[in-house]
């Protein structure tokens, strides 16, 4: 019975890819996926491109999808403003978020204004949500080592129960968050990469950080820059270093590349936004997802777009 399970659980997963191969979730633009299991359902939050103006990232809501087997997906519409974070400035704009859930609690982690990091919270995955803390989480202005901009943040949340908050362009970021989810449990710090291609200077850290665990060993997702491939480095510890890889997914006919993965149905599912409806740009992008593979010796394989 358990092994007609195994099989099941697989033949859905390759349904679902042959189904949505290089398409978009859904007929809108969205943007930048933050893709999560809660309760054997796949949610992605994301930055809503159908209302912002066309030539800038200007939109002020966010968005939530939901599907149980990845072909059909539910819009739960704009279900956060930039407005419940009453310290945000009037012209703040809603940005790559995040989500995380511990002890029935799902906290949302969300860059407002390019220049600070707020965190909501509720009782289930669409809310309703409330400012967790009444200021922002991070602030450059206030916060030692925040960065040029403390936007793109993501959660790992480690076997261990150590939680991590990474962020930022240019310069990856990380710091311990307290169980709490909601404080900040010591310094922000320098995430390390090292083994960049020495024959290849445009290769950088840019932003989208996102890490996840496989096999014991620990991998940092990464976009270059502005456009910028989605590599890899790996590492022994959350914090790093890493040591560069490879390319995941190549340069993208768009200016952002931004990506997420996540396990689901015993498959590993790697999560971006690409130009993919009639319209579409580098501010009118769409989300798709692929599977992920990784090889005997623990390699993640490319992805093709």
């Amino acid at each position: 019975m358990q092994y007609k399970k195994h099989i099941a659980a697989a033949l859905l997963s390759c349904a679902a890819y042959s189904a949505h191969a290089a398409e978009p979730i859904v007929q809108r633009f969205n943007a930048d996926p933050s893709p999560h299991v809660f309760a054997d359902k796949v949610y992605v939050y994301a930055t809503d491109d159908q209302s912002n103006s066309g030539t800038y990232w200007d939109s002020t809501v966010w968005r939530a999808y939901s599907s149980a087997d990845l072909t059909s997906w539910q819009d739960h519409g704009s279900f956060l403003s930039v407005d419940v974070f009453k310290w945000a400035a009037k012209d703040a704009k809603a940005w790559a978020p995040e989500m995380a859930e511990r002890n029935g609690k799902y906290y949302f982690y969300a860059p407002v204004g390019g220049d600070k990091i707020g965190v909501a919270v509720a009782d289930n995955p669409l809310g309703p949500f409330k400012d967790a803390i009444g200021a922002p989480l991070i602030d450059k202005a206030l916060d030692a080592n925040a960065g040029d901009e403390p936007i793109d943040p993501m959660v790992f949340i480690d076997n261990t129960g150590e939680t991590y908050l990474y962020f930022g362009t240019r310069v990856p970021k990380v710091v311990r968050l307290n169980p709490d989810m909601r404080s900040l449990a010591g310094p922000i710090l320098d995430v390390k990469i090292t083994n960049f291609p020495a024959s290849d200077n445009k290769k950088k850290y840019g932003e989208a950080p996102f890490v996840h665990k496989k096999h014991g060993q620990y991998y940092f997702t990464f976009s270059t820059g502005w456009p910028g491939q989605i590599v890899y480095a790996t590492g022994k510890h959350p914090m790093g270093p890493f040591e560069y890889q490879e390319v995941i997914l190549d340069y993208l006919d768009i200016s952002t590349n931004h990506q997420a993965i996540i396990e689901f149905n015993g498959q590993s599912w790697f999560f971006y936004h690409d130009n993919l409806l009639p319209g579409g740009g580098s501010h009118k992008r769409s989300i798709t997802y692929a599977p992920l593979h990784y090889g005997k010796d623990g390699k993640i394989k490319p992805v093709s777009k």
